[in-house]
């Protein structure tokens, strides 16, 4: 699973898909292949964070850190028409992501980028389903870096179950934000909004 999370996995044996569903209503369909997180459907954790997420109409920007094939991101400009940046470490996974923003009609910068290292603007929404498998180091650090990418009233959301550290994760996101909250629990998920 850790080619999820490297650059390069061009090793890898490709064996593309095509998968489609609903995202709160909005049809998406997406390709992809081995190599990327959730291939073969629409991951619970990202579900239920797109369920809670509020998109307020003042949010003209938008970051799906760690895009994976671009669920995130895709919804976000064809629901909301938010301007979208998309970004993973995976080439793989930037590839498809392009190619998923053509084939669901939307409009999307996608861009490689080892967390926050090739980003230099600011958002008012940071969304992410963070690669709790990468670790713990990796993870606190989108949660650091995302802070510097705020724009004043801009809010961080992200997703993380409890047993893979969402306690932990609630203490160190308090250290970093002046205001953090659970938005809402399911199925052992919590999405959580942080704001500066």
């Amino acid at each position: 699973m850790v080619h999820y999370f490297s650059e390069n996995n061009d090793n890898l044996k490709s064996n593309p898909q095509l998968i489609a569903f609903s995202v709160n209503n909005t049809p998406l369909k997406f390709n992809t292949d081995n190599g990327v997180f959730s291939k073969n459907n629409f991951d619970r954790g990202t579900e239920i964070l797109l369920k809670y997420l509020v998109v307020k109409e003042s949010f003209k920007k938008a970051l799906d850190l760690g895009c994976g094939y671009g669920v995130i991101g895709i919804y976000l400009n064809k629901a909301f028409n938010i301007s979208v940046d998309m970004v993973d470490i995976n080439k793989r996974a930037i590839n498809l992501t392009k190619s998923n923003v053509e084939l669901n009609e939307t409009s999307a910068n996608v861009f490689l980028s080892d967390g926050f290292e090739n980003i230099d603007g600011k958002y008012d929404l940071i969304i992410t389903n963070p690669p709790i498998r990468a670790g713990k180091e990796i993870v606190y650090r989108f949660f650091e870096d995302a802070n510097k990418h705020l724009l004043e009233d801009g809010e961080f959301y992200l997703v993380i179950n409890k047993k893979h550290g969402a306690d932990s994760a609630l203490v160190k996101l308090k250290t970093i934000y002046n205001d953090v909250e659970i938005v809402n629990k399911k199925k052992g998920f919590q999405v959580i909004k942080c704001k500066m």
